[in-house]
């Protein structure tokens, strides 16, 4: 292999066409358009005497090569990035960099529309993303760098990722408005479910894999009982909306409901089940990146209030 013209750029090229698999989200991810991409790819192509990657509808593959060199590179780009970020101050008024952060749609309510208002006034070139993702998620995607922050409850993390506590969370029932089964038994907006009526309605949940078990299902054991759920969805706003056509009941966090603008009524759950502690989790090599604490510096503004 010929490096004499082998460089830097062609390098994050590279690196960013093995994280995004597309030529246009790795030219959005490094600042270059997507000519400057693929003519960096063909200079790569010729230099490596491979093809590196080969299209596959909108994906670009990459072939055995270009895995074993993704391996080494990756993490060399990553400390390269390091040592350069340490040096070099964010100016969000000029900066073209792209933030990824991923979770659930409730976080996507709570916060982008808020944030994308702050940051087009304070970096007007600065690209968000937000991404659909459970919990379950975060520590593949923060140990891979396809995202910089991840929003989620409480998970175990590696030693390697840091936490933010944000806010609390409170689980709130939710219902239609003049539920009958509840009108029934006298149970108004506001007061608590009996844990009897609780289980026995049928409920939805939002789950992203379709699991059945949550907090509220770990508490409920704890007590020997368990709900009746007949529905899973993988978005608060999809279980929102079932609850409010139907006979169901749903347990969402209660800034979600006050925020979804449907015509549903609220309840207190039976007791034992706690407020979540809601944070922020990124990866510690990026604990002194002056655009990466600019961006958590953004997120902790809205929601901490």
């Amino acid at each position: 292999m010929n490096t004499a013209s082998l460089d830097l750029n062609l390098l994050r090229v590279f690196d960013a066409l093995m994280r995004e698999r597309s030529v246009t989200r790795a030219g959005e991810r490094i600042g270059l358009s997507q000519p400057a991409v693929s003519s960096a790819l063909n200079r790569l192509r010729h230099i490596i005497g491979d093809r590196l990657f080969v299209r596959e509808g909108n994906l670009m593959v990459p072939t055995p090569r270009a895995e074993a060199l993704g391996v080494a590179l990756g993490a060399v780009m990553t400390s390269i990035d390091t040592v350069l970020s340490e040096q070099t101050r964010f100016n969000p008024a000029t900066s073209r960099r792209a933030f990824r952060l991923l979770g659930s749609d409730y976080f996507s309510s709570m916060l982008m529309p808020e944030l994308s208002e702050r940051v087009l006034a304070l970096a007007p070139n600065v690209l968000l993303q937000f991404l659909d993702g459970g919990p379950r998620a975060m520590p593949h995607v923060l140990s891979e760098g396809s995202i910089d922050l991840t929003l989620s409850p409480p998970v175990d993390i590696p030693e390697w990722a840091a936490f933010q506590f944000l806010f609390k969370s409170r689980l709130v029932a939710a219902a239609r408005r003049d539920h009958p089964d509840l009108v029934a038994a006298g149970v108004k907006p506001g007061q608590t479910l009996p844990i009897d009526l609780f289980c026995s309605m049928p409920q939805a949940i939002c789950s992203t894999d379709g699991g059945l078990s949550t907090s509220i299902d770990s508490a409920l054991h704890a007590l020997g009982r368990r709900r009746r759920i007949v529905l899973t969805m993988p978005h608060f706003h999809a279980v929102a909306l079932a609850i409010a056509r139907g006979g169901l009941v749903g347990s969402l966090p209660a800034q979600f409901v006050e925020r979804a603008r449907l015509d549903l009524d609220f309840y207190e759950l039976p007791a034992g089940f706690e407020p979540l502690d809601i944070g922020m989790y990124w990866h510690r090599r990026f604990d002194n990146d002056s655009a990466h604490r600019w961006l958590r510096d953004q997120v902790a503004a809205i929601l901490q209030e």
